[in-house]
């Protein structure tokens, strides 16, 4: 998104149009994907402070070093966000399963609704056993997410249940998330 607004001045790549008109610089992709981010054990998070505006300015510079045009950054960067997603499941995930179990992969959000990155998923994870889905699939509208997790913290602190998932987020233990105050 931030090449996007950078190199297009949109918001983001509407479907994946963009994306789906230019080369993948696998040279990009490739330097970039051993970042140590991608090495490090879950639980992590690849807030914008890190991984913002600085490391698309980084990567567009890789991406002309390359001979790449601003289609081509954009392709690669759609690339390399399908490629870090199979990665993350081939080192975190896959080793946890037992043999041939199939992983159903449930999307939402905008990338949800690129083509060209739901393409490119499934082309690095069906081979995997993976199938790709997104939340409308069930009954969850896709730019739905964050108002269905807040209903959700919402229901679980009301009725004074634990909502955090210590092996997730690295917490000692399970809490009741928030307070519900009176006026």
């Amino acid at each position: 998104d931030a090449l996007m607004q950078q190199l297009f001045n949109r918001l983001y790549d509407r479907d994946g149009k963009i994306a789906a008109r230019g080369r993948i610089l696998e040279d990009v992709v490739a330097a970039f994907l051993k970042m140590p981010y991608f090495k490090t054990r879950p639980p992590k998070s690849a807030g914008r402070e890190e991984y913002g505006s600085m490391l698309a300015n980084e990567f567009l510079k890789s991406c002309r070093k390359a001979g790449g045009s601003d289609m081509d950054a954009i392709s690669t960067a759609t690339a390399f966000t399908a490629q870090s997603i199979a990665l993350a499941f081939t080192r975190f995930v896959q080793p946890r399963l037992k043999p041939n179990t199939q992983v159903d992969y449930i999307l939402s959000g905008g990338g949800a609704k690129n083509h060209t990155l739901m393409k490119m998923l499934r082309e690095k994870l069906e081979p995997l056993g993976c199938t790709l889905l997104d939340t409308s699939t069930i009954g969850i509208p896709v730019d739905a997410k964050e108002a269905v997790a807040f209903a959700l913290l919402a229901y679980y602190t009301w009725h004074k249940h634990p909502a955090n998932v210590p092996s997730a987020t690295g917490a000692k233990h399970p809490v009741i998330l928030g307070q519900v105050t009176y006026v």
